[in-house]
């Protein structure tokens, strides 16, 4: 009893917006304080849609593909953005890129750093202990759930609907992010960018494990178009970062500290 007592609060929400559904669960604070950032980060999340959707005409990213605005006239959040796909590209050996078929598509790396900036405005918030905050099945932890209560993440099996590969933990950290690309939820959607095709690999999914969901994104769909075995010899090459990925044929292939993390 003296443990729930002492349990943080904790305030969830859900919201549609990019085409998917944000979870959020956030411990401790004060609730009308936290409710009050949740829907600032809310609020936050839509305007990233409104001005990154390649899918609305009006759009920043729209405009920009088309010349009518340049990077310096968008939001300060373009350029940012773009320079950190720049530094993804560059650190994959352009197996990550914004670039399709002439066009230009930050999709790959939008998800993942809206979730991790809002993870992080809710995590500032005074009195926070812990933020969880899944982005259609990408996730962004910082801190505690509660006392001697590390988060966990489910991964989904992808050949096996409803059932788990792995359960991934966030004991011993303050920050760990789960990122998973494959063809489970949304078919062939991967380009390898040397074809600007759909990629055609062994894998069925690649899960990355890492302290920031901007950079797990990446690698995840990066190491996916790679293949398994240049995805799992690259991903061991990372500095703090774990992987797993599974073969159409069934075989679970992990980075050698991926251990660590399973629980």
């Amino acid at each position: 009893m003296a443990d729930s007592a002492q349990a943080p609060a904790a305030v969830r929400h859900a919201e549609e917006t990019m085409g998917t559904v944000f979870s959020f669960d956030v411990r401790g604070g004060e609730p009308g304080a936290v409710r009050a950032a949740v829907d600032e980060a809310v609020a936050g999340l839509h305007r990233v849609d409104e001005v990154f959707s390649t899918y609305r005409e009006d759009s920043q990213i729209s405009r920009l593909q088309r010349g009518q605005l340049t990077v310096g006239e968008c939001d300060p959040e373009v350029a940012e953005v773009l320079e950190l796909a720049a530094e993804a590209e560059r650190l994959s050996d352009g197996w990550f890129s914004t670039s399709y078929g002439g066009r230009l598509d930050p999709t790959g790396i939008v998800k993942g750093w809206a979730v991790e900036r809002a993870a992080r405005q809710l995590a500032a918030v005074p009195g926070v202990s812990g933020v969880s905050l899944n982005g259609g099945g990408d996730v962004q932890l910082l801190g505690v759930p509660g006392a001697q209560r590390p988060w966990r993440v489910g991964i989904s099996d992808p050949l096996r609907p409803g059932g788990l590969a792995a359960v991934i933990s966030a004991a011993g950290v303050d920050e760990l992010a789960v990122a998973t690309s494959g063809t489970a939820e949304r078919g062939a959607h991967i380009v390898d960018p040397r074809t600007g095709r759909s990629a055609v690999t062994d894998l069925v999914a690649v899960t990355v494990v890492g302290p920031r969901l901007t950079w797990a994104d990446c690698w995840a769909t990066a190491a996916f178009a790679m293949g398994s075995r240049e995805g799992l010899a690259w991903l061991e090459s990372l500095p703090g970062v774990e992987a797993l990925l599974i073969t159409a044929g069934d075989e679970v292939r992990c980075t050698g500290g991926l251990a660590a993390r399973l629980g």
